[in-house]
């Protein structure tokens, strides 16, 4: 299965995508957006820059777990990843990321 955007609307009545990998599992989550063309903005953006190592922060929480940033040219934060266990998941959640974001497709989903 390929990966794909999920372009949905949270509880607060914002616009949202994640991206999920082949495998369903969360490698990528949005903030909330007002309007959906934002939201589509977002999700263009990242296919945009996933590709470039550059545009990634790597972070370690202070609990100890570490995530990752996906950011565009201007270094607005686009994406969030979830939280890893070990540095060396987070950076397979990027590679994840730096693959498929690209070319995956986007689902609307129905509240």
């Amino acid at each position: 299965m390929a990966a794909k955007f999920e372009l949905y609307t949270d509880k607060a009545g914002e616009f949202r995508f994640r991206l999920k990998a082949g495998n369903g599992e969360n490698i990528l989550a949005s903030e909330g957006y007002k309007q959906k063309a934002s939201c589509e903005n977002g999700i263009a953006s990242v296919q945009k820059n996933a590709a470039d190592d550059a545009r990634y922060e790597r972070k370690e929480t202070a609990s100890g777990k570490f995530m990752f940033n996906l950011k565009a040219t201007n270094g607005q934060v686009i994406g969030t990843s979830q939280s890893y266990t070990s540095a060396s998941g987070r950076d397979n959640g990027i590679e994840s990321v730096m693959r498929n974001a690209p070319e995956a497709s986007v689902v609307e989903l129905d509240d």
